[in-house]
């Protein structure tokens, strides 16, 4: 921001320690060939905008003359080192147990599709630059071996996992590319990381996928309650109801609040039983089947679905803060046209979660610490 600065740089060499140079270490170069805070910057604009538009504001802003390819490079080794930092333990979280409101800690997870470059689209990618690069007379810049491989895809399921207090004052969100073992291992690792053994109250509030009940139940049975996000269960309702009397009728309006009605109110023993008598009356066709449909989906779930005795708890019934973080976790990578190699988006994804965790100054202040 001051303009261009040049340094006059002393090198010195011995046999036993071999090269030093002062200065590079002073400015915190000595592993990477940007700074800490030039590294910060980038990554910091590279979270809202394109590589490109980054790279334009940096120039504007701090006289920064990095291309978007570059820093693109700077921003992605980055997020990977934020990955391993994550993995390792190396970070702390911003918060623990103790520090939230009431000792309480909610639990939550998702999967969000994210869009993936696809192998043929790669292949195509490198026909276009062979033919440009051929016809401007510049050298391959291609690295030696073999070509990373395009998804199977066009999308693939991100599986994210946050936690948070009541009044979401403290949230802490990690995603994965990985299957559901692989988040199920992120939940305990940061369970561990944020003593959630240590909460007076914990709980976990999702929307009900079985990927996410068996997780939970294996990683984290210290768990006091599981609890169905109450607007999942309103969607099922909604589409029974559209079963029996149509889309956008009064009707069916009304069948949606009186079965929400009984659930939120007495329980959901009480709407299966409601549902018994309707089945009884639509033993076949369209309207059995979406009765059917809700009432296999909610008897799985009666223990998850306790509505009155979590709300005299004090307990939250809906998931929007899961989902909320896990908008903002994967926002980045959502952009129009934007398409990823599975590495490249997790390490966006990780950058994204110090961001949104609450660690960003945390790890920059080792990472210059370090440098």
């Amino acid at each position: 921001m001051n303009g261009r600065l040049s340094v006059r740089r002393t090198v010195y060499w011995s046999a036993q320690s071999g090269t030093v140079i002062p200065t590079d270490q002073w400015l915190g170069l000595t592993e990477h060939r940007f700074s800490p805070g030039v590294r910060e910057m980038c990554c910091r604009e590279a979270l809202h905008c394109s590589f490109e538009v980054a790279s334009d504001n940096l120039q504007r802003t701090a006289q920064l003359s990095l291309a978007g390819r570059s820093l693109r490079e700077v921003v992605e080794d980055q997020g990977r080192a934020v990955l391993t930092a994550q993995q390792k333990g190396s970070l702390p979280p911003a918060f623990t147990a103790a520090e939230c409101t009431d000792q309480t800690l909610i639990t939550g997870a998702d999967g969000v599709m994210v869009p993936m470059v696809t192998e043929t689209q790669k292949q195509k990618r490198r026909e276009t630059e062979s033919a440009k690069r051929i016809e401007q007379g510049r050298p391959s810049t291609a690295a030696v071996g073999r070509p990373p491989q395009g998804s199977d895809g066009p999308y693939k399921e991100f599986k994210l996992t946050a936690f948070y207090d009541p009044d979401k004052s403290h949230c802490h969100v990690v995603g994965t590319a990985g299957d559901c073992e692989a988040a199920g291992s992120l939940m305990r690792r940061e369970a561990r990381r944020l003593h959630l053994t240590g909460a007076k109250v914990k709980y976990a509030v999702s929307d009900g996928a079985e990927w996410i009940a068996n997780q939970y139940r294996q990683q984290l049975p210290m768990l006091d309650e599981h609890i169905l996000d109450y607007y999942h269960l309103r969607e099922h309702v909604i589409k029974a109801g559209q079963g029996l009397y149509g889309e956008g009728t009064k009707k069916t309006e009304q069948w949606r609040e009186e079965m929400m009605g009984y659930v939120w109110e007495q329980g959901s023993l009480v709407l299966l039983d409601r549902l018994g008598s309707y089945l009884r009356v639509h033993r076949r066709g369209p309207k059995h089947e979406a009765l059917e449909s809700l009432r296999d989906y909610l008897g799985k779930r009666v223990s998850m679905t306790d509505y009155p005795r979590f709300r005299q708890l004090g307990y939250d019934c809906g998931s929007g803060p899961t989902e909320s973080l896990c908008g903002r976790l994967t926002d980045r990578l959502k952009g129009p046209g934007m398409r990823w190699d599975k590495s490249n988006a997790e390490a966006m994804m990780a950058l994204a979660s110090l961001y949104h965790s609450s660690q960003w100054d945390l790890y920059w202040k080792s990472e210059r610490a370090a440098a």
